[in-house]
């Protein structure tokens, strides 16, 4: 698979569901996800991820990527769906998630990367109140394909403030002393 770019800016992690874009659609088990091309930094193959104690189940660990230290988070014990069986099919997404005027790289362990899907205007929906076993704050909307839905994700929201902050607690203690773990 190698390494594949797709966008070298991420400005939102969510999308507006009266807005037309292009998402990201992969498997985290059964289900069909998606999320916004905008959100997307780059796809790469499942390099070794390194396991860091007394960490939750859905920090699968910290990669290496051009020098520095990232976090994956595994999306399928993050769902809720249970952790990801590393396959030849499985790869991370990379993400920048901002909180104020930060960004952080971070890495979504997924089952399988499908396509990029252009989703008319008027086939997003807003997420539902209820019927999904996501948390609805990790939904951004609802995207119709033919005949089924796609549930598009809210970045920003599976990924929290306070979670990104213990993620950088996280860099601090893995990085090797001496070098630079910004993203």
């Amino acid at each position: 698979m190698g390494e594949l770019m797709v966008s070298k800016t991420a400005t939102e992690a969510g999308v507006d569901a009266d807005e037309a874009g292009q998402y990201l659609t992969f498997d985290v088990g059964e289900e069909r996800l998606a999320m916004s091309i905008d959100a997307v930094k780059e796809i790469i193959e499942t390099p070794v991820i390194t396991r860091v104690p007394m960490t939750p189940d859905y920090i699968r660990g910290v990669i290496n990527l051009r020098g520095s230290v990232v976090p994956v988070i595994d999306l399928g014990a993050r769902l809720g769906r249970g952790g990801i069986t590393l396959t030849k099919r499985s790869c991370i997404v990379l993400v920048e998630v901002r909180v104020g005027e930060e960004g952080h790289v971070l890495g979504m362990l997924v089952d399988e990367v499908k396509n990029i899907l252009e989703i008319p205007r008027e086939d997003i929906k807003p997420p539902p109140e209820f019927g999904s076993e996501i948390r609805t704050d990790f939904i951004a909307a609802m995207g119709r394909l033919e005949d089924v839905f796609v549930i598009i994700l809210n970045v920003d929201h599976v990924l929290s403030i306070q979670e990104l902050a213990a993620l950088q607690a996280l860099r601090t203690e893995v990085a090797p002393s001496g070098s630079n773990a910004q993203s």
